[in-house]
């Protein structure tokens, strides 16, 4: 069986919010690069979190924030 791409994954970066830190209760997606970079240098955090915040940090780096645009209408409009 062929699997999809996890869009729970992508959507999650559209509608959570940083629990903790400078940026706490930022949405993900909305994170700045330096910080992302931050956690990069310094490990991203175990679990789930931290394979989001990965996963936005190669989504900003490689240009591809506009893949997230369908998704942040469809959080707003959900």
């Amino acid at each position: 069986m062929h699997e999809q791409p996890n869009s729970e994954i992508l959507l999650s970066l559209v509608r959570m919010k940083m629990p903790f830190g400078k940026y706490k209760d930022t949405i993900l997606c909305n994170l700045p690069v330096s910080y992302l970079e931050w956690f990069y240098r310094e490990g991203f955090p175990e679990g789930k979190l931290g394979m989001q915040l990965a996963t936005i940090y190669e989504i900003k780096i490689n240009g591809l924030e506009y893949l997230l645009e369908p998704l942040k209408r469809q959080a707003r409009n959900s």
